[in-house]
């Protein structure tokens, strides 16, 4: 059994460890497509190099755990329970849409999908500041990278 002082560490491990297994099944389904399929598409001049993708989306990843988990060590507080419970639909969401973009080549359901999930994030943006204020300015990024990826799935749908 761990300490009571070792189980804020553990916590922090599950959410790292849950990012892993959204970013895996993610990654798997893009893997395929994105070097046969989506070359084939036509993107706008702004389309970053595929290069850009990993490396950002390991850093959101982490970054989107940590503030999970500030927001777990604060689950005394009013509505920690529910923002905790957003996050994981905000998860189910970011993981839909590799599935309907990649796996399905489905830029329109898409594009349905990350409009809910920036709609999620927004809302978890604001609940987070009111808890935690570092929490708040770790998922910021997110917020960020996600409103990016919105106008550029809706070009790329526009486009194709």
């Amino acid at each position: 059994m761990s300490s009571p002082s070792a189980r804020p560490w553990l916590a922090l491990l599950g959410f790292l460890l849950l990012s892993v297994v959204v970013s895996a099944l993610g990654g798997g389904v893009t893997a395929g497509s994105v070097k046969t399929w989506f070359p084939t598409l036509v993107k706008p001049a702004w389309n970053p190099p595929n290069a850009v993708f990993a490396p950002v989306w390991t850093l959101l990843y982490a970054t989107m755990a940590v503030a999970a988990w500030r927001i777990w060590c604060r689950r005394d507080r009013p509505n920690a329970g529910w923002v905790l419970w957003l996050y994981g639909v905000q998860l189910v969401l970011n993981a839909a849409w590799s599935l309907l973009f990649f796996g399905l080549k489905n830029p329109a359901l898409a594009l349905v999908d990350i409009v809910a999930l920036l709609g999620v994030l927004l809302w978890l943006q604001f609940a987070f500041w009111r808890l935690d204020r570092v929490a708040g300015m770790l998922w910021l990024p997110y917020v960020l990278w996600v409103s990016f990826a919105t106008a550029l799935n809706t070009a790329i749908w526009r486009l194709n």
